[in-house]
């Protein structure tokens, strides 16, 4: 999978209403963790839901690991973690992971994996209701973990989350990449671009940079990330 694009998004078109979201988006997105940012409202979860196929689209089309999004055969290889949590709130921690492995076919040893990786081993006989925002969030993570996917798709994961917690988190985001998978994470946050191996930047529905942290912030002189977008948005003004 080093070698090959895991999705190609075509012509993308996604409209609301009178509103056109996404116009015509073109790119492709390969192994290892793909930052997706940019300011609240410019596109990144209407992108994320598309690539998982979960988005009503009007144009163009997204395949994702040769087969396109949301067909049958890609249940099994993709993750998917929104940034509302997607798990019970009336049963446990172990609870919850358990019945989604039963649904999803894979052992209890799976789920001790996963409440691992999210730092959640303590808290498994905690009723998922009563955890912090930043906490039900992590269960659901560990959720899309319990199978290992071939493309994890993460929109605004980090959110609520203390900074250690974080730095956990996304040295766990590079181990899976390590091990072979692609991720796609979305934020707001400036800062977090520093830890992608790649950036797309976005604006009003456009992916405005498309390169290595260290690239864009080349291209535009800028010492930070957030300088880079600021600077590039301000040159599209001009």
């Amino acid at each position: 999978m080093a070698n090959k694009a895991v999705v190609q998004v075509e012509g993308l078109v996604v409209r609301r209403g009178r509103r056109t979201v996404l116009d015509g988006l073109n790119l492709e997105i390969g192994a290892g963790v793909t930052g997706l940012l940019g300011p609240s409202g410019c596109g990144k979860s209407t992108l994320l839901r598309a690539l998982v196929g979960v988005q009503r689209t009007h144009g163009g089309g997204v395949t994702v690991l040769g087969e396109p999004a949301g067909s049958a055969p890609l249940r099994s290889r993709v993750g998917y973690v929104t940034q509302a949590a997607s798990v019970y709130d009336d049963l446990g921690v172990e609870e919850n992971l358990r019945f989604f492995a039963r649904v999803l076919g894979v052992g209890p040893e799976a789920v001790d994996r996963a409440l691992g990786e999210v730092d959640l081993d303590r808290h498994r006989r905690d009723l998922v209701g009563r955890l912090s925002g930043g906490q039900r969030s992590r269960v659901s993570l560990a959720v899309a973990l319990l199978r290992r996917p071939d493309l994890l798709v993460l929109d605004e994961p980090t959110v609520g989350l203390d900074p250690v917690l974080r730095e956990d988190l996304w040295d766990l985001f590079h181990r899976l990449a390590d091990d072979g998978a692609a991720l796609v994470v979305s934020s707001h946050v400036m800062d977090e671009a520093e830890r992608c191996d790649r950036l797309l930047l976005m604006r009003e529905g456009a992916v405005i940079a498309d390169d290595s942290p260290e690239a864009v912030k080349q291209a535009t002189g800028a010492s930070t990330v957030e300088q880079a977008f600021l600077a590039l948005v301000h040159g599209a003004a001009a």
